[in-house]
């Protein structure tokens, strides 16, 4: 998986895409499948991103329908740390 980030000034929240090319998994049903659980997972840490971001996450491979939920978490927080896209908290 990749992710793209830009900062949107103009939008006071975060905006998030999932995109399943074709050419990774014909099945639109299987392409939904992969959307819907990562977004899932977005949603769950919606709090934790930094508000006025637009993120794309591009899925690159069919293997992504069969890992463990435990797995497919760890690359997208993998994925959100290496964008710097976590709250920073303030102690």
């Amino acid at each position: 998986m990749t992710m793209k980030s830009i900062t949107n000034p103009h939008r006071p929240d975060s905006r998030l895409a999932v995109v399943v090319s074709k050419k990774v998994i014909k099945s639109a049903v299987k392409r939904n499948r992969i959307r819907r659980r990562i977004y899932e997972y977005l949603r769950q840490k919606q709090n934790d991103i930094k508000p006025s971001q637009d993120i794309v996450i591009i899925v690159s491979l069919s293997e992504v329908l069969t890992i463990p939920y435990s797995e497919l978490s760890e690359c997208i927080e993998q994925l959100l740390d290496q964008s710097d896209l976590y709250k920073t908290t303030t102690s």
